[in-house]
């Protein structure tokens, strides 16, 4: 799976975003990956497809704003999903 769409700032909208859509599945990997103390190199490399070893610090700052989003996103943002959905 490629994300070469992944960006490279922080995402700090209050509000879900198209693009936390259309990354909702990278979201979740990056939650259980954490939750199983998997080395951010790994996920960078398996679930974000990026070349560690060509630039670790953009892959680095990459994976923990990622991380960062699903985190928010884990805590509150579920909630805009919840609320944008519609009934049925």
């Amino acid at each position: 799976m490629s994300h070469g769409d992944l960006r490279d700032t922080p995402i700090d909208d209050p509000l879900v975003t198209p693009y936390d859509h259309a990354h909702l599945l990278v979201y979740l990997r990056l939650l259980d990956a954490a939750a199983a103390h998997a080395d951010w190199r790994e996920a960078a490399a398996i679930i974000l497809d990026l070349d560690v070893a060509a630039d670790p610090g953009r892959a680095r700052r990459i994976h923990d704003i990622h991380l960062d989003r699903a985190r928010w996103m884990a805590r509150a943002g579920y909630k805009h999903l919840l609320k944008d959905r519609p009934p049925g």
